[in-house]
């Protein structure tokens, strides 16, 4: 199973609106890589939810519900998305600050790809980042 970190900026969606609808489709991306990321996402895969630009860290996580799909908000059909819910918040979160001090970390996609909403991690980095947020799943 993959694993995967999702980024949204908080002022447009955060990570309390999941949690107060108990699901969400992940729409709106429109970067060709990390469409193609979302494409290999499959159900019951775990996804770091990120806050983007002003909080910078990862926030909680959430599983994948609904494999990849039409995205009802792109016209020109082209794109797609994904169903997700959350599953638990960071007792502790982890910010883009600590992640790139972590030399195990330096290879770590949202290091590399910064600027990619969609992006794959591998186990390691993701046992690795939960033990640092002190997400237990």
């Amino acid at each position: 199973m993959a694993c995967w970190l999702t980024k949204s900026e908080p002022g447009a969606y955060s990570w309390d609106n999941p949690l107060s609808d108990g699901w969400t489709h992940w729409d709106g991306v429109r970067n060709y890589q990390a469409a193609n990321n979302m494409k290999k996402m499959k159900k019951g895969e775990k996804v770091f939810f990120y806050h983007s630009v002003t909080e910078k860290q990862i926030v909680g996580v959430m599983e994948v519900t609904r494999e990849y799909y039409p995205d009802h908000t792109d016209a020109s059909g082209r794109f797609g998305m994904v169903d997700v819910k959350p599953i638990v918040p960071a007792t502790l979160p982890v910010t883009l600050a600590q992640i790139k001090a972590e030399p195990a970390l330096s290879k770590l996609a949202l290091v590399k790809q910064s600027r990619l909403s969609v992006l794959p991690v591998s186990i390691p980095h993701w046992k690795l980042l939960c033990s640092m947020a002190n997400i237990k799943i």
